[in-house]
């Protein structure tokens, strides 16, 4: 395969290089496999990435190698990579990347930018999250099944609250539940909506689950993080891949999965294929994260929710 190629994408000229080198060594994966996958889903992962700030997270020389993070978009970047200009407290910018289209995110993935995190926000709204977001974090011997357990436990408060929730994997070794809210409200209310609630859970499942992130307070336990709903801090995005050993994806998850996954004590994860293969079939089904608007209940309707919770 030829050192660097050039790829037409939706009229622009995308520069490519080192599509054999490998990614994952553990599975042969290799940066061409990386980029073959990022196309393929793109469908369905680029409304995700719409209108979100995105920091590179690149790792040059695969998942064994060093990574680093990178806010400010390069300045060699085309010049049809948009960027979003976001200030920051001590009166500097940052120039984030836009990945709205697919000649940007081939690009981005090109700079060995494995994985996509997404703030919970839209630009230029900074300060408007569009969902409430849990990360569910094992503590082991805790692990995805109690993932599974502890997210079932958060659907069922919602459907008490009269709103929907949805499920993802986290590709590694936790789940995240979004509450897509698409309303007007602020991450002063989210957040604090979000600590209540897990705080609250973990005093009535000590043995479960904490609300503490103290990694000294989670062995055994789901640390149920509401310290993601931050305009300052990003989630993984739904269909991203993630730098473990194998080439898992960030995948969402029907409830009935869930339950099944629960009862049988059989892990939630998926790699590259099998994300592709569940995209062909059933679509998007968290596409409803995007456009299903609710309003955040008050915190009174909360505790008083939790406060019947056995």
């Amino acid at each position: 395969m030829a050192k660097e190629t050039t790829l037409e994408i939706d009229g622009m000229s995308v520069g490519v290089s080192r599509l054999d080198k490998v990614f994952y060594p553990k599975t042969g994966f290799t940066k061409g496999d990386v980029m073959d996958y990022y196309i393929r889903v793109s469908p369905f992962l680029l409304p995700h990435l719409k209108d979100r700030p995105i920091s590179l997270k690149r790792y040059p020389d695969g998942v064994e190698g060093f990574f680093f993070y990178e806010k400010n978009c390069p300045d060699y970047r085309p010049k049809w990579v948009k960027t979003m200009k976001v200030a920051k407290s001590d009166g500097s910018t940052i120039r984030y990347c836009s990945m709205n289209n697919l000649p940007a995110l081939v690009w981005a993935v090109n700079l060995a930018d494995l994985e996509l995190h997404t703030f919970l926000h839209r630009y230029p709204a900074l300060h408007r999250p569009s969902c409430l977001a849990f990360d569910l974090d094992p503590g082991p011997p805790a692990g995805l099944i109690q993932c599974a357990e502890v997210a079932l436990l958060l659907r069922r408060i919602f459907q008490q609250l009269g709103m929907e929730a949805f499920a993802k994997t986290s590709g590694s070794k936790g789940m995240q539940v979004y509450v897509p809210l698409n309303t007007s409200t602020t991450y002063g209310r989210t957040k604090e909506f979000a600590e209540v609630m897990a705080k609250v859970l973990a005093e009535k499942f000590p043995d479960q689950i904490t609300g503490m992130m103290s990694k000294a307070k989670r062995p055994g336990k789901i640390f149920v993080d509401w310290s993601q709903n931050d305009e300052k801090k990003t989630t993984v995005c739904v269909y991203s891949l993630r730098a473990k050993d194998h080439p898992t994806v960030s995948t969402p998850v029907t409830w009935r999965e869930v339950e099944s996954s629960a009862r049988r004590k059989k892990p939630l994860q998926f790699e590259t294929e099998q994300a592709l293969a569940r995209v062909a079939k059933a679509g998007d089904i968290f596409a409803p994260v995007l456009a299903l608007k609710q309003k955040l209940p008050s915190l009174a309707r909360l505790r008083d929710c939790l406060e019947e919770l056995s």
